[in-house]
């Protein structure tokens, strides 16, 4: 009993294990934060749902060609006066046990061609659902994407912050020792103090930014929120002259081919067409086939155990002795009628009929062929027609948005990394001459040229000057990822 319960803590602490093994994966590439986003969004799941239902839907629609069969059974009990079911006729004072079942099946032979159209209508849908879900797919792969690179430039941020008081820090030491030895005034030692902490503050703020970019990320991932992560950083270069490879008609025809909420609007579109054909079909009439047997037992069924001759009154001499009663019986000999008469007799016992010959002669069997003719039904079919016309406009007009919607998020997408190029490019130049400006600055501030006040703006402006490089640099870099997503190019880094 110990070893066995040792084995289970064990078990339990492996798995344990390995589990906080699993949360704890601290470093994410873009792939993998994708993949296990598709893998729990619930919104993913939702329409992976809907797929297994459509299918469901399909197939229900496809197996309604088939005949339908139905079994009935009853078994009762009756006292009193009661019907024989087997004979219909009363049983007095008698306790009767009766069983009854029959067999039925049906198959519709034509109903204005609502089974086929309702097929096709059904595989539609089906089709669409699985649209649906690449298009929610896809919405959670551009949600990472944004998120992910939103951790990289608040990451980027932080570092130049951190760059920016490690250096003021340095100015503060060289400083330290100016004063120290009387070459500068302790005034300017106090400037850069109060630098110092102006920059410690910036550093604290664009901590609270990347961590709360990796807190985003982590609620898009549905991660645990007792779970840490952090991305892997790639190598990201941007070309000094970017070129743009396709215009944005060119990708707008690329995605109007590839992008599964435009497929699913169409499919949707063609679905509710067919949805009028189906509403049509209630005009025609239904030809259907039926058949089916049924049979039925009863204890109350009896048949004579034993006869003897039934003996009446002469009706010639009513006052001789009685005569044996005949009966006419009528028969096929094959080519004709024979009539011949045979003695009377009454029972003087009974015994129930068993169950077996009781269902095998009782049994009975039909077929039959049916037709409904729609003559007048409220105007319900006509109606129908006309809601499923109006499904049909409707569904027309959401796939013209659909395709316009693609539009104009390609063509301002396209408008939106041209402008970024032409922001990184411009950010860039400025980052240059500010980085020229504050090594000039700082040569001047070092021998006592130029006062504190000029060194501060000098430097902040440097700072503002790389936080709008990172900022015009990530910009571009997710606009182009979106064009990238809609030509169907891997979206990685």
């Amino acid at each position: 009993m110990m070893k066995r319960k040792a084995v289970k803590v064990l078990i339990v602490s492996l798995l344990c294990s390995f589990g906080a093994f699993a949360q704890d994966k601290s470093e994410w590439t873009l792939q993998e934060c994708i993949d296990y986003a598709l893998e729990n969004n619930l919104d993913v799941k939702r329409s992976e749902l809907n797929v297994e239902s459509q299918d469901i839907n399909y197939s229900q629609a496809r197996l309604s060609r088939l005949p339908d069969a139905n079994a009935n059974g009853s078994y009762s009990y009756s006292w009193g006066r009661s019907i024989d079911p087997t004979t219909n006729l009363f049983v007095d004072n008698q306790r009767i046990a009766s069983a009854n079942g029959s067999l039925t099946s049906s198959v519709v032979l034509f109903n204005g061609m609502r089974i086929n159209n309702s097929i096709k209508q059904n595989r539609l849908s089906y089709e669409s659902s699985q649209m649906d879900l690449a298009a929610s797919k896809n919405s959670v792969i551009l949600n990472v994407i944004t998120f992910y690179t939103n951790v990289l430039f608040a990451r980027e941020l932080l570092e130049n912050a951190r760059t920016q008081l490690s250096s003021t820090e340095q100015q503060v030491e060289l400083t330290q020792k100016q004063v120290d030895v009387g070459a500068l005034p302790r005034s300017n030692l106090l400037d850069l103090q109060a630098q110092k902490a102006t920059n410690e503050l910036n550093v604290v703020n664009r901590e609270n930014d990347y961590l709360m970019a990796k807190i985003q990320l982590k609620q898009v991932l549905q991660l645990p929120p007792e779970s840490e992560i952090d991305i892997v950083v790639p190598e990201l270069e941007v070309e000094s002259e970017p070129v743009m490879e396709l215009s944005a008609i060119e990708i707008y025809n690329i995605a109007l081919s590839a992008m599964p909420e435009v497929k699913s609007a169409e499919l949707n579109t063609e679905s509710s067409d067919i949805g009028v054909e189906v509403a049509r079909g209630n005009l025609y009439p239904t030809l259907s086939l039926q058949g089916g047997f049924t049979t039925r037992y009863s204890d109350a069924s009896q048949i004579p155990t034993a006869t003897e001759p039934v003996f009446i009154n002469n009706p010639t001499n009513p006052n001789g002795n009685q005569v044996q009663l005949y009966q006419s019986v009528t028969f096929s000999n094959g080519t004709d009628l024979q009539t011949v008469n045979v003695p009377a007799s009454s029972p003087t016992g009974y015994e129930t009929i068993d169950f077996d010959t009781q269902i095998n002669d009782n049994l009975s069997k039909y077929v039959s062929l049916g037709v409904s003719i729609p003559i007048f039904n409220g105007f319900s079919a006509r109606a129908g027609i006309q809601r499923a016309k109006i499904t049909h406009q409707q569904a027309e007009i959401n796939e013209k948005d659909v395709k316009y919607q693609l539009w104009r998020t390609i063509e301002q997408s396209y408008n939106d990394v041209t402008a970024a190029i032409k922001s990184y490019n411009a950010s860039k130049t400025q980052v240059e001459a500010r980085e020229e400006s504050f090594r000039v600055m700082k040569q001047r501030y070092d021998i006592g040229a130029v006062n504190f006040t000029d060194y501060q703006i000098a430097e902040n402006d440097l700072f503002q000057a790389k936080s709008d490089l990172l900022r015009a640099k990530y910009d571009y870099i997710f606009k182009l990822k979106v064009l990238d997503f809609y030509q169907g190019k891997p979206l990685d880094f």
